[in-house]
């Protein structure tokens, strides 16, 4: 009996030692891997909340990097537990990843989150070609400083897929099973769908990769788009439907993420260019931008989209075209915009970009943004937007098209393509015989013609059914679709 009783009294002190053991966590205010966005000091502010044992003890926190502590941010005070709970507050600087760790003065009681960073969070949003259909071969590599709030809420380094709607907080991503109605997809049945995936890449993190490489600065990525939708599924007027839109969905997700981003990226129009839709394409795509600003309050943030590129086999190719010139139009009409084409890009099927040059339209994002958000900046400040048509001019046989922001000169891939002239009614007139980089001025297009202009002709670039459009400028910019545009004499 004494044998058994010296043998369970260790055991019992050990189950008294773990009973007292005292409770201390961070419970709100940070979590592993996430990004928060910076204000215009390149400073983040963060009040860490949490829960402890041991009541009026001070609680201490310091924010370390690979290097050690950051300066000033060592152990500090920050508080005492008061009914258990405890709050402090941190203002950590552009950078990461951070570790953040909060303690019990004198007793070796922490916790820590890990793996923050401090820089700019970029909402995605649009339909199939930012969702990301590109083939999972080549894809752009993790990167350490980017980061992604994933569809389930949940933040990560981003990889290739950021997009899997299938296991999304919102119902309105999930796809609807043999009832009809929506159903997520999880444990087994999700690790097979993610297992079975060959498409998913998009330009997001190619965007992102090329942003921390020309700045340094971390990037967190917000994934909300959905392939096949259309500007009335993205209304804002069903914003108060909250997941069960796709509004709704991105509002709300901004918000968790800390209700304030850098910017957001747009690529969205194809399924609006039907006759039915494509006239009010304009007027819809102007409110959307407005309601983003107004309810994330935040009136200049910047908006980047994508002119929509060419597609195999739409049957709809003046609304195409004509959704085409309302997105061209749209920058110069809204402030804080910015547009890039996909009219010169490869496909990967009949309407998706593929991968390679995913991210080339990447890059030509963080042109527009590098530019606007870090204008002092060496590799990105001095770029232009890319060049865009100010005149047409036809005068002695020859149509002259100027342009403007041009980044150096205007190149191409063998001849000039991609240009037309049309007569008053849209048809297509065979007018001109050889289209050129001006030798004089490279930032301008001549077209040799011979005869008469048509009455009322006008020119345009890139129109009808898979046009091949080759024109860019030094920087890898592509000229836009446009037109029609008055042909001047």
């Amino acid at each position: 009996m004494h044998r058994m009783m010296r043998a369970l009294i260790p055991i019992f002190f050990t189950l008294c030692l773990q009973a007292q053991k005292p409770d201390f966590a961070i419970v709100k205010g940070l979590v592993d891997d996430q990004v928060l966005q910076r204000d215009g000091a390149g400073k983040a502010a963060v009040e860490l909340q949490g829960t402890g044992t041991l009541n009026d003890r001070e609680v201490e926190v310091r924010v370390l990097d690979k290097t050690g502590p950051l300066p000033g941010l060592d152990w500090k005070p920050a508080g005492r537990i008061a009914r258990e709970q405890w709050s402090a507050k941190l203002e950590l600087p552009t950078g990461g990843p951070y570790r953040v760790e909060a303690r019990v003065a004198q007793s070796g009681v922490q916790a820590a989150i890990t793996g923050v960073l401090v820089g700019d969070l970029w909402l995605l949003a649009g339909q199939s070609n930012m969702e990301g259909v590109g083939d999972l071969v080549g894809v752009e590599p993790p990167n350490g400083l980017v980061h992604s709030f994933d569809m389930a809420d949940r933040w990560g380094i981003a990889e290739e897929p950021l997009h899997t709607l299938v296991s999304a907080t919102d119902r309105v991503h999930w796809r609807r099973n043999a009832n009809k109605e929506p159903e997520r997809y999880e444990g087994e049945r999700l690790t097979k769908y993610v297992a079975a995936r060959r498409k998913g890449a998009g330009l997001g993190l190619p965007f992102a990769a090329e942003m921390v490489k020309r700045t340094g600065v971390p990037v967190g990525l917000l994934p909300c788009a959905h392939g096949g939708t259309s500007m009335d599924q993205w209304s804002p007027d069903l914003r108060d439907q909250g997941g069960d839109s796709l509004y709704g969905g991105a509002i709300r997700r901004a918000r968790l993420a800390g209700g304030k981003v850098a910017g957001i990226l747009w690529y969205q129009g194809e399924s609006d260019a039907s006759p039915k839709a494509a006239p009010e394409f304009r007027a819809k795509f102007e409110k959307l931008v407005a309601a983003f600003r107004s309810d994330l309050g935040q009136a200049e943030v910047p908006f980047y989209y994508v002119q929509i590129g060419r597609h195999v086999a739409t049957a709809n190719a003046n609304e195409w075209n004509h959704v085409q010139e309302m997105q061209r139009q749209a920058e110069s009409a809204i402030p804080y915009t910015g547009m890039v084409t996909a009219i010169d890009l490869a496909l990967d099927d009949g309407i998706h970009v593929g991968v390679g040059d995913l991210k080339l339209l990447g890059r030509r994002m963080a042109n527009l943004a590098c530019h606007d958000r870090f204008p002092g900046a060496e590799a990105c400040g001095w770029l232009k937007r890319g060049p865009r048509p100010i005149s047409v001019r036809y005068a002695g046989n020859r149509i002259r098209i100027r342009f403007a922001e041009v980044n150096g000169k205007l190149t191409s891939l063998g001849r000039v393509s991609g240009f037309s002239v049309h007569d008053a009614a849209g048809a297509v007139v065979p007018f001109f015989y050889r289209a050129e980089i001006d030798s004089t001025d490279p930032t301008a297009i001549v077209l040799h013609a011979g005869g008469k202009l048509p009455e009322g002709a006008t020119l345009r670039y890139g129109a009808g059914k898979d046009p091949y459009c080759n024109v860019r400028d030094q920087a890898g910019m592509a000229l836009p679709v446009f037109g029609p545009l008055a042909i001047e004499q």
